[in-house]
C-alpha cells in the first residue's frame, strides 16, 4: 500500500486542504492501515512540489483530527481514524444541539441548517 495524492493547482481548495482531505479519506476507507508510515513533511513536500509549511498544517490538522500520529522521530503514522472521526462527530453534534437549543431554534430548523451546511461542505469537495 502507499500513499497516492495528487494536487490540482487550479482546484478552488487550497493544496494543504486537497492534502489533508486525500490523506483522511484514505486512512477512512482502509486503502491506508493503521500504522502506515507516512513519508516526511520534507520528503512529501519534494514529491508533490509543495512548499514544507503546506504539508506540515496539513499534517497538523489530520494529527487535530486524530487520523494520524506523530511519534517523535520515529515518524508519522496513520491512526485509529475511525475511532476518533466518531468521538469528533458526536462530540461536534453535542455543541452544536446545545448551541442551537440555546438560540431557541426548533428541531426542524436545527436539522435544516446542519443539512445545508453539509450539503455546502460536501457540494465543494
Amino acid at each position: 500500500m502507499a500513499l497516492h495524492v495528487t494536487i490540482d493547482p487550479s482546484s478552488a481548495a487550497a493544496p494543504y486542504e486537497q492534502l489533508r482531505a486525500q490523506i483522511a479519506e484514505q486512512a477512512r476507507s482502509g486503502r491506508l492501515p493503521v500504522g502506515y508510515r507516512l513519508p516526511t513533511v520534507r520528503g512529501l513536500a519534494a514529491e508533490l512540489e509543495l512548499a514544507t509549511n503546506t504539508v506540515a498544517k496539513a499534517y497538523r490538522v489530520l494529527e487535530s483530527d486524530g487520523v494520524i500520529e506523530t511519534r517523535g522521530r520515529a515518524g508519522t503514522f496513520v491512526a485509529a481514524a475511525a475511532d476518533a472521526a466518531a468521538r469528533g462527530a458526536a462530540s461536534a453534534a453535542q455543541r452544536y444541539a446545545h448551541d442551537v437549543h440555546r438560540l431557541g431554534l426548533d428541531h426542524d430548523a436545527a436539522l435544516t441548517a446542519v443539512r445545508d451546511a453539509l450539503r455546502a461542505v460536501y457540494d465543494a469537495d
